[in-house]
C-alpha cells in the first residue's frame, strides 16, 4: 500500500484512478479532435488545455463521490448510482464553466456531451476489468498472521465485515494462544522456521496478532524475514492500513508516543488555520442564498413563533467550552426535562423541515461563523456536549485524545462510520477520530471536504 496525504492507498487503486484520468483526458481530446476535423478546423491553445480541465473537474467528482474508497463496487447498484452522480456534479460543472469563460471556440455543448458519453463508457469497461483483475486471489497481497486467539480473531472479523481489497489471509500460525477462536482448517501449526513457511506460503506480509507477544514472539525469525523484504506489521498498524481506524481496544500509550504522526507542528497549524479561514469565506459566499432560503422556510413553518438559529454548549480543543451554531431542527421543547439525549432514528422531536435539513446537512452551515471566529475548523471530531464528554470519557479509553485538535463541520468519522447515537457508536467513532488526529494533514482535509459532497448527495449518515 502507498501512503498519500495521510491516507493509505493499494497499489491497485492508484492504477485505475491513474487510468481513469487518462481515460478523461483521451475521451474530451478525441470529441475535441472530432469536432474540429468536422468543421475544417485547427485547434486553438485555450482549447488544447480543456481535457486537462476536463480530467481535473471529472476525477475531482468521482473522488468526492467516493468512488475509489474501498467498498465503492460492493454492489453494483451503489456503484452506478455514484457514477451517475459524479458524471452529473462533474458535467453540470463543466457547464458553469462554458458559461462563465468561452473556452471553445464553438460547439461547446456537443463537444463536452461526446466528452461525457466516451468517459462514461470508458470508465464502465475500466471498472469492470478492474473487479475482475483484483477479484483474482493471484494478485492480492498474501498475508501470514501469527496467532490464533482473540487478536486473530480481529482480524477474521474483518476480513468478514469489510472490503478487504487487496488482501488474502494464507494462513494463521498457532503458536500457543491460550484460546483458540480461528477455525483449525485456517490455521497451520509452527514445524518450519516462519521464514520457510513464509516461502512456502509465498507470503508478503506478516501479521503480528499472537495475544501474549511476552511469551510467543520469535523475533530473530521476524527480523529474518523482514531482512528477506517481508513486511512485519503489528496489529494497530494493520487496522490503520486496511481499516482506516486507530483500534482503541488494541492501542496502548508507547505506541502513540512511538508512532509516525500525532504532531502539530507550528507551521502546520498556520496552514489549517489559514485553509480554514479563506475555504470558509468562500464557503459562506456560496452558502449565502441558500441560508436565507432556509430562514424564510424556518419563518413559514413557524409562523414566526419559534427561533430560527439555536446554540448549545460544545465541547472544543483541549476541552475549551464554546457555543455551536445551528439552523434549529427540533421542536423548541426537546429537550423540557433538561436532560441531554442523543438524536435517534424517527426522533419524535424534529421538526418536517428539521428532518430535510438534518438529512442535507444544511442545519450546520451557521458553523461557518463558528470556524470563521476560531472555535472550530473545517475538518476535524465532530464537537460534542459537555454531558456527553464527560459520560464517554469515564467510559471509553482515549476519548480525551480526540480534543487534541480542533472540532470539524465534518470529520473522517462523519465520512466513514453512519451516524451513531450510543457509547458502542461513540466508541467506533473515536478510531476514526484519533487516525484523523494522527495524520491530518491540509491534502487530507481537502480530500475529506470533496467527500462530504457524497454524504450530503446520498444522505449518508444524517439522522
Amino acid at each position: 500500500m502507498i501512503k498519500l496525504f495521510g491516507i493509505y492507498i493499494s497499489k491497485a487503486v492508484v492504477l485505475l484512478a491513474v487510468a481513469e484520468v487518462l481515460i478523461f483526458f483521451s475521451s474530451m481530446h478525441g470529441a475535441i479532435l472530432l469536432f474540429h476535423q468536422i468543421a475544417n478546423q485547427t485547434i486553438s491553445s485555450l482549447e488544447s488545455n480543456i481535457p486537462v480541465i476536463f480530467s481535473l473537474v471529472l476525477f475531482s467528482a468521482m473522488t468526492a463521490l467516493g468512488l475509489y474508497q474501498k467498498g465503492s463496487m460492493a454492489t453494483s447498484s451503489g456503484f452506478l448510482l455514484r457514477i451517475i452522480l459524479a458524471f452529473l456534479v462533474g458535467g453540470v460543472a463543466m457547464l458553469l464553466l462554458l458559461v462563465v469563460a468561452p473556452i471553445f471556440v464553438d460547439n461547446g455543448q456537443s463537444v463536452l456531451s461526446y466528452g461525457l458519453a466516451l468517459s462514461l463508457l470508458g470508465i464502465l469497461v475500466a471498472r469492470t476489468i478492474f473487479v475482475r483483475v483484483t477479484s483474482d486471489k493471484i494478485l492480492k497481497r498474501r498475508v501470514l498472521v501469527l496467532g490464533v486467539g482473540i487478536n486473530a480473531d480481529r482480524i477474521e472479523e474483518s476480513m468478514r465485515d469489510k472490503d478487504t481489497l487487496g488482501i488474502v489471509v494464507v494462513a494463521y500460525v498457532n503458536l500457543g494462544d491460550r484460546i483458540e477462536l480461528i477455525d483449525k482448517d485456517r490455521q497451520i501449526v509452527k514445524d518450519q522456521s516462519l521464514l520457510e513457511i513464509s516461502n512456502r506460503l509465498a507470503v508478503d506480509e506478516i501479521v503480528v496478532a499472537v495475544d501474549d507477544r511476552r511469551k510467543k514472539l520469535p523475533n530473530h525469525e521476524l527480523l529474518e524475514c523482514k531482512i528477506k523484504g517481508i513486511r512485519i506489521l503489528d496489529l494497530l498498524t494493520f487496522f490503520e492500513k486496511e481499516l482506516s481506524i486507530i483500534n482503541i481496544d488494541l492501542l496502548y500509550p508507547s505506541w502513540m508516543l512511538y508512532t509516525d504522526g500525532y504532531r502539530q507542528r507550528a507551521l502546520n497549524r498556520t496552514i489549517k488555520k489559514a485553509f480554514d479561514m479563506s475555504v470558509g469565506i468562500i464557503i459562506f459566499l456560496f452558502a449565502a442564498p441558500l441560508m436565507v432560503l432556509v430562514t424564510i422556510a424556518s419563518l413559514i413553518e413557524s409562523g414566526g413563533r419559534d427561533p430560527i438559529l439555536y446554540s448549545q454548549v460544545r465541547v472544543g480543543k483541549n476541552g475549551k467550552l464554546f457555543k455551536v451554531y445551528k439552523f434549529r431542527s427540533m421542536r423548541t421543547d426537546a429537550e423540557a426535562d433538561g436532560v441531554a439525549r442523543w438524536a435517534t432514528k424517527n426522533d419524535a422531536r424534529i421538526t418536517k423541515l428539521g428532518g430535510f435539513l438534518r438529512k442535507t446537512r444544511l442545519d450546520e452551515l451557521p458553523q461557518i461563523y463558528n470556524i470563521l471566529n476560531g472555535d472550530m475548523s473545517l475538518v476535524g471530531p465532530r464537537p460534542e456536549r459537555p454531558e456527553f464528554v464527560m459520560q464517554l470519557s469515564n467510559d471509553i479509553p482515549y476519548y480525551p485524545q480526540r480534543h487534541w485538535v480542533k472540532p470539524g463541520l465534518t470529520g473522517w468519522a462523519q465520512m466513514l462510520y453512519p451516524y451513531g447515537a450510543s457509547e458502542e457508536d461513540a466508541k467506533r467513532k473515536l478510531e476514526y477520530d484519533l487516525y484523523y488526529v494522527k495524520n491530518a494533514s491540509t491534502m487530507l482535509d481537502f480530500i475529506i471536504l470533496l467527500q462530504t459532497i457524497e454524504v450530503v448527495l446520498l444522505g449518508k449518515g444524517a439522522q
